[in-house]
């Protein structure tokens, strides 16, 4: 302990020196928008490296189990293909007009394939850290999805990186509705098990079944129409008694997220801007 007291005494100038200057830049970035920007721009790249660096070893380790789940969707995604031609063909479509319609159906997206290096499940709001960012066209506000469904939209972007509000997010809203209807209502997470989250708002005329499926509405520009959420687990009145709220089992795992889309849409820019404008 003695020691320890003179190696203080001895070196005091250096320690007050240390933390002047940390004071010093706390206040630099604090109180200059240029600076502050800079420094947290920086911090975020940094970090980012980390993130990779450890995502690229958990990843190796996960390769077995990851090549037999894209295995086991491409056999599920082959299969309902299949009979979504018969069920066309039935309808009298021919085989041309039924490759047509595969074509323009996302005709206005882009998809960008990108990872998850980081992800929070415990938490109140969590945030999702992929491995892309404006250099390969990602943008704000853009939707994210995986092999599965909704994964989130995109906050914030650097050259590098990207983080997602993920939909495990108490500030997420997404617009959905009951798949073969037009009933919609918008999709919460109020916390807790991260399988589970709620869509409120939903009109009391509506009809449903509990099991029915849960799907991206297409009323704004960031999901496409159809992309699944999950399926209906449970049911409850509103508080106010005017809609329902029901308890939606999610598609999507996120605790082994790894391999996502952000989706890119032509228009995107001038559609959000219009929006925008009408909610000032």
């Amino acid at each position: 302990m003695k020691n320890l007291l003179d190696f203080l005494v001895k070196y005091n100038y250096w320690f007050l020196f240390i933390l002047l200057e940390v004071i010093s830049f706390v206040l630099l970035v604090r109180f200059n928008q240029y600076q502050g920007s800079r420094f947290f721009t920086t911090s975020n790249i940094v970090a980012g490296k980390v993130y990779e660096s450890k995502n690229e070893v958990v990843s190796y380790f996960n390769l077995k189990v990851v090549n037999k789940e894209l295995l086991d969707k491409n056999v599920v995604l082959e299969q309902q293909v299949y009979l979504l031609e018969k069920e066309l063909e039935k309808l009298g479509l021919d085989t041309y007009r039924i490759d047509e319609l595969k074509k323009s159906a996302l005709k206005e997206y882009n998809f960008i394939d990108a990872q998850v290096i980081n992800n929070s499940l415990n938490r109140i709001n969590n945030y999702i850290t992929l491995d892309k960012g404006t250099r390969e066209g990602i943008k704000k506000d853009m939707g994210v999805i995986d092999g599965n469904g909704v994964v989130g939209i995109v906050y914030m972007t650097s050259p590098e990186y990207s983080i997602v509000i993920s939909v495990l997010n108490t500030k997420s809203n997404i617009s959905c509705k009951i798949k073969g209807s037009d009933y919609f209502g918008y999709l919460k997470w109020e916390g807790g098990d991260s399988k589970y989250a709620y869509v409120k708002d939903l009109p009391r005329h509506a009809e449903f079944a509990l099991g029915d499926t849960v799907v991206t509405s297409g009323f704004s520009a960031v999901f496409p129409s159809g992309i699944m959420i999950g399926t209906i687990d449970d049911m409850a009145d509103s508080h106010d008694g005017l809609s329902y709220l029901l308890r939606v089992k999610l598609v999507t795992n996120f605790a082994n997220l790894r391999d996502v889309y952000v989706i890119s849409k032509e228009g995107y820019e001038e559609q959000k801007e219009l929006e925008r404008r009408a909610e000032q």
